[in-house]
Parts: structure tokens; C-alpha cells; sequence
């Protein structure tokens, strides 16, 4: 990798979450590149020995984003406290691979992974107004359109937070809810704050990404259309990105 920023390496190799955090580790010293001290706008060449708190940091691996389609029943988290099933147990090993936000134990649907922390940090993070749809279902039916309007102006949970939804439309047994942020559980407070508690939830998509007719349990590594519209919805066009 030639002439690769140092915090883009380190996000890449794994080393922090996101190039916010490699530039926080930059700052505090703990970065070294070939023995010497790195500061901000240092670029790591090929056979440059990169360290972190005076261990090596490997080379970056290539990029890997996947999408699952998590099935109910299972945690979004690499060791389960309940005993439950985890995600992982149906994803492939890769090192670094973590998951871009968070589905509860009785939602499913599209969850994405990746190994890129500058990409999750861009695709979760409310600022950056990345779309997440849901269907949902309620015991109760459709809410009628007022209610849903009131979905759209938001609403205030039982803990006090406010909850807004970009977009909430009618659909046979529920709606569909289009958000902008990702709190957990959010959707089920919100659906329960109108009166209509969800029976089942399911992401059918994160940004560009669709869930489509891909069955429960499966992943899949995105395609390149898929990884070029996610980038796009992530950091812009390349012309006004620069570099991540």
C-alpha cells in the first residue's frame, strides 16, 4: 500500500475503530513509525514498521463488508451472556470483522460487518444521516395515518428521549419506518408510544443496501456496484472526500 495516511493504516489494520480515534492515538504519542515519534499527516510506505503503544501493528488487510441476514433469536455481540446464539456463529473468520450497528435479539434482517472502522464510524453515526428501513408488525394492525404523522413529528419514549422517524407508511399488519438513527430498540418504543407494541421487526435496509430475498442465516460479501454505492453514501463523491 503506497503512501497510505497513517490513520487510514491504522483504522485498516484494525489498530482503532475509526481514523478519529487512530488521530486521538497519534496525538497522545503512542504511535511510532520506523522508531520515531508520528505526528498528524504522517503517510506509512511499504516496509515501514508502524507501532502502537511499542507493538507492531500488521499491515492493513484487504477491505471486507458482508451482509447477514440475522435471524430472531440471535445477539449481535461475539460472546453471549444468556447463552444465546451469536452472530458470529454464522459468519465467516476475519479477523477485525465487526458489526456496522447493532440488531436486538428478537429483531432480524440486514446487518452489515466489516473490517473498515472508518466505514462503520461514517455509517452509524447520526451526523451523516445514513438511512435505515424497517417493516414492521403489530398484533394490533396498521396504524391509521395520524398516528404515523405523530411518528413523523416524534414522539417522547416512557424513559423521556425524543424519537423522531424520517419516514413512517402504512403497510398490511404494520408499517414501514425509515430512521436516520440507530438507538437500541428505538423503533419497538416508538411503535409502542402510538399503541401499536411491534411483533416482528425486520431491517430491510442500511443506506443503499438491500436485505432483498436473501434468506435467514446467509451472508454475503457486497459486489462491487454494492461497494461503490455504500462508499458513496458514506463519504460523498471521491473528487470531495480526499482520502479517508
Amino acid at each position: 500500500m503506497d503512501g497510505v495516511r497513517l490513520q487510514k493504516y491504522l483504522a485498516l489494520a484494525g489498530a482503532a475503530p475509526s481514523r478519529r480515534k487512530a488521530e486521538e492515538l497519534i496525538r497522545a504519542g503512542r504511535v511510532t513509525i520506523n522508531g520515531r515519534k508520528a505526528v498528524l499527516g504522517d503517510r506509512v510506505q511499504p516496509g515501514d514498521e508502524v507501532r502502537l503503544n511499542g507493538r507492531p501493528v500488521a499491515p492493513p488487510r484487504q477491505r471486507v463488508v458482508i451482509a447477514l441476514h440475522k435471524p430472531r433469536g440471535y445477539e449481535t455481540t461475539r460472546k453471549s451472556r444468556s447463552g444465546a446464539p451469536t452472530v458470529y456463529e454464522l459468519l465467516p473468520d476475519v479477523p477485525g470483522l465487526h458489526p456496522v450497528g447493532r440488531l436486538d435479539r428478537d429483531s432480524e434482517g440486514l446487518l452489515l460487518f466489516t473490517n473498515d472502522g472508518a466505514l462503520t464510524q461514517r455509517l452509524t453515526h447520526p451526523r451523516y444521516g445514513i438511512k435505515k428501513v424497517y417493516r414492521v408488525w403489530s398484533r394490533k394492525g396498521t396504524p391509521p395515518p395520524d398516528l404515523l404523522r405523530q411518528l413523523e413529528k416524534g414522539v417522547t419514549l416512557r424513559s423521556g428521549e425524543f424519537a423522531q422517524a424520517l419516514k413512517a407508511r402504512p403497510k398490511e399488519g404494520g408499517a414501514v419506518i425509515t430512521m436516520t438513527e440507530g438507538k437500541k430498540r428505538e423503533v419497538r418504543y416508538m411503535m409502542k408510544a402510538i399503541g401499536y407494541p411491534v411483533e416482528r421487526l425486520l431491517r430491510v435496509k442500511h443506506g443503499p443496501i438491500r436485505l432483498g430475498g436473501q434468506k435467514p442465516g446467509t451472508w454475503r460479501e457486497l459486489d462491487e456496484a454494492e461497494l461503490k454505492a455504500l462508499d458513496l453514501a458514506a463519504f460523498g463523491p471521491p473528487a470531495g472526500r480526499g482520502e479517508r
